[in-house]
């Protein structure tokens, strides 16, 4: 089977890593499709998945963009429309990995007579998207997809909400390659050393810097603790959100923590930097469609305290391997990070515990096989009634 991936980004976020992964196995018979340049391209070029950039106009939507907005940037979807048919007749199925994939993938598998399947990496509510938005994305997935697979029950049921025909949407969660995460103990210690985190109980926040990812809610929480607990921030902003960054170092000021957090900025070193942590926080304000992050800190052995909401309710189990707490609530926040610092071994038994679940239940090779049967299932039925016709 060849596959014809489409994505609309350039930088390697979540949906992205997803896609590098569910890409390797058809690395001899597929190519990605990239609406943008970036890092992105050459990470999947260092893992000789074939890539390339079809267009470099940026397409000028986005998620609260109205119909009016919508409809002119249709001009500038013709000709990547046309090119994304002409690729796609060389290949069995277009595989749409983000949203303005799916509205290009579906009218190229109108025209190419493609079976298109649409990897839903996102919870359809007006918290993230405008009507206009979820409008088009619903109805593109229900006349042209054969196949909706969404990263959460949390992501299917706000697409079934939104109109979403659930008898062609499937869970699949995000797979991950378990040895990735286990760093030795030297290495630890010596990026503890390298950070000045030496003597500190160390909770680690692993996301770009955006108000709805709640970092403020940390710093805040932060403020409660005991002055051993020190907080790193691994990230930076993107799509114009420096104001917020500027916001949580004027937050840090006035509360006078500057020598117990420290913003890292982009890092590529992440399983490592995981490890140089005690607890690893997540603290959304708004659902999470997955939550990478919980699942990278469990792979790391390091317990996870994360906000109640969206897929992280299907990830953490509170009190077995991780903690659940009310969104946006720091006193709640404050309370698992102190109760983490003084009860250590407990805080190790449950993040080893975490590890052994989330190395069975997400592995890469397990998630990729249940893809591989649902790509089968949906290809062999089209060719069967396209026969029949």
């Amino acid at each position: 089977m060849k596959i014809l991936f489409l994505d609309q980004s350039g930088k390697p976020g979540g949906a992205e890593l997803c896609l590098l992964d569910i890409a390797k196995p058809y690395s001899d018979r597929c190519l990605v499709g990239l609406f943008a340049d970036g890092s992105f391209k050459d990470l999947l070029q260092q893992n000789q998945i074939p890539v390339e950039v079809l267009t470099t106009g940026q397409i000028q939507v986005r998620k609260q963009s109205s119909l009016a907005q919508g409809l002119g940037s249709l001009g500038q979807l013709v000709p990547l429309i046309a090119k994304v048919v002409q690729k796609a007749h060389n290949y069995d199925i277009i595989y749409a990995n983000t949203q303005k994939a799916l509205v290009v993938g579906a009218l190229a598998s109108v025209f190419s007579r493609r079976p298109l399947i649409y990897h839903l990496h996102d919870i359809l509510s007006s918290e993230h998207f405008s009507q206009t938005n979820r409008r088009i994305a619903v109805t593109s997935a229900n006349r042209c997809a054969s196949l909706v697979i969404t990263n959460s029950l949390a992501s299917k049921a706000a697409f079934i909400a939104a109109g979403g025909r659930p008898e062609i949407t499937e869970v699949v969660y995000n797979g991950f390659d378990p040895k990735i995460y286990h760093s030795h103990e030297s290495e630890v210690s010596q990026m503890r050393q390298q950070l000045g985190l030496d003597g500190q109980f160390v909770v680690g926040h692993f996301s770009r810097l955006a108000p709805w990812k709640g970092q403020h809610i940390l710093i805040e929480a932060l403020a409660q603790c005991p002055r051993e607990v020190t907080v790193i921030l691994v990230g930076d902003a993107l799509f114009g959100e420096q104001d917020y960054v500027q916001e949580l170092h004027n937050q840090v000021t006035a509360l006078g923590l500057e020598n117990r957090v420290k913003f890292l900025g982009f890092r590529s070193d992440i399983p490592l930097l995981m490890a140089a942590c005690d607890l690893v926080a997540h603290t959304s304000t708004s659902p999470e469609p997955f939550g990478r992050v919980i699942v990278e800190a469990m792979l790391s052995a390091r317990c996870v305290v994360a906000a109640k909401a969206g897929g992280a309710i299907e990830l953490v189990e509170h009190g077995i391997n991780g903690f659940l707490v009310t969104p946006g609530d720091p006193q709640e926040l404050a309370q698992v990070m102190t109760t983490c610092l003084k009860e250590k071994e407990n805080t190790a038994v449950i993040a080893n515990h975490a590890r052994a679940t989330a190395s069975q239940r997400f592995d890469v090779t397990n998630i990729n096989q249940q893809i591989a049967q649902l790509l089968n299932k949906k290809f062999v039925i089209r060719n069967y009634l396209n026969y029949e016709l």
